[in-house]
């Protein structure tokens, strides 16, 4: 796979090919201490922020119109807000979306590659040309000191514990990466006083896994982050590690910082057209997405099928569920019109199959999160699959009303319930 038409993986092209980065991506599965995502100014350039967030369906729409106004686009990525993979569902289905209406379009992804691995097999066969991979630290007893916390599965991790198991499943990525063909870039933030001594290192390390490309990017000290206070460092300091690390790896020298929803060429972005289209897909994709809306015209699918654990919130994965609540519309009157027991676990697809047959009688089923293999059985059934976060009234409401609940998709919430404080890390 070349990297000729990539204007981050290639400088010769840098001036010439632009890039859409599509902010799909909210969550963020650990806290680095240099990263605050709470605000975001239109002026500013710097990995992490977005002035909004879309659903894969909004993301696509926006595709579409952004091609026909961004000079030679050549390639669409996903960088966050948060990371990719703290948001699977969201990250792969924007890319079936795009790569089945943009065929010939390299498709990227930026992630710190906690959650990369299990999903290696889905970007080969959408077909994801290049990953950059965000490595800060090589030594765990380092790395413990640029992050805050490590989110993994169910568990929150600190230390080097944490630090190592983010190591083991980066490098672990980048292995697989090369394996499946792909390019791998490598990032990593050059942290004053924390591992700006272990740059060298890092690039060592990483052209012994095959990576193609590094970063080597300075610090943006993010107002309100923990290091803040250190600033970025000297234009001397990055000079020289660059010149240290060139000796294991080709390095990136037009990196912008670019935002998580970054278009145009690299240093040249126009932010108003960015905001002006994206508020253009998502009003476009609520009034075209047929397919999400529930049809009250179809008398034999009345219901909709609700995870939830204490039937106020959208608040359950659908594997987890023990039994989904059914709604129905009488009348102007939303309903609750029983409880239906998901079958047993362990059943593979035939057990979504026996789910699907059992809530034959509704349209829709809304959860906040469900595995693509679920997902697909689902959808054979002729059910309609929603993933959301957020009361359940408001949800039942909007879908009744022959209305997507888009703001929903896009929430951060915790599992509690609670408005998330703006980390970004939802509750795993």
């Amino acid at each position: 796979m070349s990297k000729k038409t990539h204007p981050c993986f290639d400088a010769d092209c840098a001036g010439t090919h632009s890039r859409l980065h599509l902010p799909v991506a909210p969550k963020c599965n650990l806290q680095c201490k240099f990263c605050d995502r709470k605000f975001d100014c239109l002026n500013e350039s710097r990995p992490g922020v977005s002035s909004a967030l879309l659903t894969p369906w909004e993301a696509a729409d926006y595709v579409d119109r952004m091609a026909n106004k961004l000079p030679n686009l050549s390639v669409v990525g996903i960088a966050g807000p948060g990371d990719p993979f703290a948001n699977p569902d969201e990250t792969l289905n924007t890319f079936r979306l795009v790569a089945a209406r943009h065929p010939g379009m390299s498709l990227c992804v930026a992630t710190n590659g906690l959650e990369l691995l299990q999903y290696v097999p889905n970007l080969k066969s959408i077909g994801v040309s290049h990953v950059t991979v965000t490595v800060n630290a090589v030594d765990p007893e380092i790395g413990q000191n640029v992050y805050s916390w490590f989110r993994v599965g169910r568990r929150a991790l600190t230390g080097v514990e944490g630090a190592t198991v983010l190591l083991e499943r980066q490098e672990a990525s980048i292995k697989a990466l090369k394996e499946a063909g792909i390019l791998v870039k490598i990032n990593s933030i050059v942290i004053p006083g924390v591992n700006e001594h272990h740059i060298e290192a890092i690039a060592a390390r990483m052209k012994e896994l095959g990576a193609d490309l590094m970063n080597c990017m300075p610090m943006h000290p993010s107002p309100g982050s923990t290091f803040a206070p250190l600033g970025e460092p000297t234009p001397e300091i990055m000079t020289h590690i660059k010149e240290l690390s060139k000796r294991y790896l080709g390095q990136m020298e037009h990196c912008n910082r670019c935002r998580a929803d970054a278009a145009g060429i690299i240093g040249q972005d126009d932010t108003e057209l960015v905001h002006q289209e994206m508020m253009a897909a998502k009003a476009s994709a609520r009034a075209t997405n047929e397919d999400l809306v529930f049809d009250k015209a179809d008398t034999d699918h009345p219901c909709i099928a609700v995870a939830t654990r204490e039937g106020l919130l959208v608040n359950q994965h659908l594997g987890e569920a023990e039994s989904l609540r059914i709604y129905r519309l009488e009348g102007d009157r939303i309903v609750l019109s029983g409880e239906r027991a998901t079958p047993e676990p362990g059943g593979g697809q035939s057990r979504w199959q026996a789910l699907g047959a059992s809530i034959s009688d509704c349209q829709v089923v809304l959860c906040s999160g469900i595995g693509e293999m679920p997902k697909t059985a689902l959808e054979a059934c002729g059910l309609k699959v929603l993933v959301l976060e957020g009361l359940v009234d408001g949800a039942l409401k909007s879908i009744f009303a022959n209305e997507l609940p888009t703001h929903m998709l896009a929430r951060c919430s915790t599992k509690c319930g609670e408005k998330c404080s703006g980390t970004g890390a939802g509750c795993g």
